[in-house]
């Protein structure tokens, strides 16, 4: 059996939690409590390249924001 989450054919979902982390998400499965998509189903490629442009600060919102304080 092969990792969902892995599959270069398969499709995927951008999601974003409240600390504005990132997740590829296979589209066939549910969206956990917490996350949010932010991008629809597309190939994985693309969903890639989507994380890669928008999260580019890996620290936790909070971090940030305690940091900046």
């Amino acid at each position: 059996m092969s990792n969902p989450f892995e599959d270069e054919n398969a499709t995927y979902l951008v999601l974003v939690n409240d600390e504005g982390q990132h997740s590829l998400w296979p589209s066939f499965a549910e969206v956990p409590a917490g996350w949010e998509t932010v991008l629809a189903e597309v190939p994985r490629a693309e969903a890639v390249e989507y994380v890669n442009t928008h999260w580019t600060d890996m620290r936790p919102k909070s971090l940030v924001e305690a940091m900046g304080a």
